[in-house]
């Protein structure tokens, strides 16, 4: 039984980051206005020569949201994807 049990703990703690990207990339769409207003800092950095996914915007992101710079790469695609296709 403590075998079972502890391969049930491991397993539910491998979720969790499952479960916070979901509520993250959930967060997108329940807040538009935010997601537009970081579309809109996408463009200034393209502007500049600097793509979505260039260190120096996911730094950015991450900086702003305080995520891991994986999350803050996978939000910035996410809120491109939902509401800026536009950008490079």
């Amino acid at each position: 039984m403590k075998p079972f049990l502890f391969l049930l703990f491991l397993f539910s703690n491998s979720l969790y980051p499952v479960f916070s990207q979901s509520n993250l990339l959930e967060s997108v769409r329940k807040n538009p206005d935010e997601a537009r207003d970081l579309c809109n800092k996408f463009r200034e950095f393209n502007s500049k020569g600097d793509s979505a996914s260039s260190t120096k915007v996911v730094t950015f992101v991450a900086n702003k949201k305080k995520l891991t710079p994986v999350n803050a790469e996978i939000f910035s695609i996410y809120v491109i994807g939902l509401h800026c296709p536009d950008i490079f």
